[in-house]
């Protein structure tokens, strides 16, 4: 055969190229290949709790996936992008265009902190009340009405008097005209008039007191921030 090679002929198996396996390695080549293996090695990390350095790469999950597989910076990006437009089109469900906001302590429009929006405010140094379609003040959206002020009502005052008006009766005696007053049996004659009949005189005088109404018609209240969203 013309590449059998003899067992003893070193010098020829020596020459072979390295891999051949009939090849006879040196100890330089073998010194070389531990080496190369010992290099090889030291730059894997271990399976069991690794310590990465560099930049490594994973294969990036498909966005769902719920198992033990590692998250790449870019599954984590699509995951949180995804996770924020579901938060935003459930907030946008929540606050529909003509929805009322309402911070108790911050006025930062509602845009700023729930992300979308127009928002203007609303209600300022006003109280909210529900529509009331039989009540014509009350009957349309954003009717406004009522005073800060305290107001009277429009009435009047009646005095009943129970003597509308009167006569006194004065009692006169006379001497019949050619009668001697001082004969027996007289001739005098008794008549009585009335006087003039006159209403008792009384009036109810205009008067106030009390103090100002300014600001008194308020009902107990507290201040929030209103917002309403317009688009």
């Amino acid at each position: 055969m013309s590449n059998y090679i003899k067992s003893t002929d070193f010098a020829v198996k020596d020459g072979l190229l390295t891999g051949n396996p009939l090849k006879i390695v040196s100890g330089t080549e073998i010194n070389d290949e531990y080496n190369a293996i010992q290099t090889a090695v030291g730059t894997k990390a271990d399976t069991l709790s690794p310590t990465l350095t560099g930049v490594p790469l994973s294969p990036t999950a498909t966005v769902g996936t719920n198992s033990a597989q590692l998250a790449t910076t870019a599954f984590v990006t699509t995951a949180l992008t995804n996770y924020n437009s579901v938060v935003e089109t459930l907030l946008q469900a929540l606050y529909p265009v003509g929805t009322i906001y309402t911070n108790a302590t911050s006025g930062t429009n509602p845009a700023t902190l729930v992300g979308f929006g127009t928002w203007e405010a609303f209600g300022t140094g006003r109280v909210l009340v529900g529509l009331d379609s039989s009540n014509t003040l009350m009957d349309g959206v954003e009717e406004t009405g009522g005073s800060a002020d305290s107001v009277v009502v429009s009435h009047s005052h009646t005095a009943t008097v129970s003597d509308p008006g009167h006569t006194h009766v004065i009692s006169r005696i006379f001497v019949e005209s050619g009668i001697n007053a001082f004969d027996y049996g007289g001739g005098l004659v008794g008549t009585s008039v009335n006087t003039e009949s006159s209403a008792t005189g009384i009036t109810v005088a205009n008067s106030t007191t009390g103090s100002s109404g300014t600001n008194a018609n308020l009902q107990p209240f507290i201040t929030v921030y209103y917002w309403k969203r317009t688009a």
